[in-house]
């Protein structure tokens, strides 16, 4: 069950997104966002702050919080998230189709590393969003950790799989970013022509005790997306 400070940013977050509340200008004090919503400032300032963390506001001390450019809902670089998670935040219809799930061996080379290839789940889905077909992920899911892969978890969330049913903690990722002529068979499956360029996207993704669990090679249609990424600074103290 989603606590109040939850619906609260999701319904502030409709509300930026439509418009209701414009880039540039700012929110409604915490007062009277607290009497709009009835509940506590405390429960108000939990919200803001997921909306501040998501880079679409900037609190400001004797002012209050000023929205931000909305461009930074499209996907982003940096974080964490999954498919499913990141249109449900935009309120995209979305689809998942699985084209391959078999088991193999992982790659012994990826983003320029060289790793101990070793048994794994391989996850080949096509991503649609509004029925246009916009992303192509490959997955190698290693075993172990991840030692069954139902077809229902791709289809579905395999983060959602990952940490609810099999109870592991998603902790962190490196990725690599490049701009790539795509085999024509790639191009027809993403709607494009042959002789196409696409963003490629190669992640390696840990567990939190470390572990590598998933070597991902994620195609995108350059079209559809405007890749961003919002960075805060955050002030080093030097000690006396």
């Amino acid at each position: 069950m989603q606590s109040k400070y939850d619906l609260i940013a999701q319904d502030l977050l409709s509300k930026i997104k439509h418009q209701q509340y414009a880039a540039g200008t700012f929110l409604p004090s915490e007062k009277q966002l607290g009497d709009l919503y009835s509940t506590s400032r405390e429960t108000i300032r939990k919200a803001l702050g997921q909306l501040e963390q998501q880079g679409l506001i900037q609190k400001i001390r004797g002012k209050g919080s000023i929205i931000l450019d909305l461009q930074r809902l499209t996907f982003p670089i940096s974080g964490i998230e999954s498919f499913k998670e990141l249109t449900q935040h935009q309120k995209l219809v979305s689809e998942t189709q699985v084209l391959k799930q078999i088991k193999t061996m992982s790659p012994s080379h990826f983003n320029g590393l060289t790793l101990t290839s070793q048994p794994a789940h391989y996850l080949e889905r096509l991503r649609l969003i509004n029925q246009v077909p916009v992303i192509l992920d490959c997955d190698y899911l290693l075993s172990p950790p991840i030692t069954t892969l139902p077809k229902t978890a791709g289809e579905n969330s395999l983060y959602e799989y990952i940490e609810q049913e099999l109870g592991l903690t998603i902790s962190y990722a490196s990725k690599v970013v490049t701009v790539e002529r795509i085999p024509e068979v790639t191009a027809k499956l993403l709607g494009l022509g042959s002789e196409q360029l696409a963003v490629v996207v190669r992640s390696l993704v840990y567990l939190e005790d470390t572990t590598l669990f998933q070597l991902t090679i994620s195609i995108h249609r350059p079209d559809q997306f405007k890749f961003v990424d919002f960075a805060r600074r955050t002030k080093v103290t030097q000690e006396a």
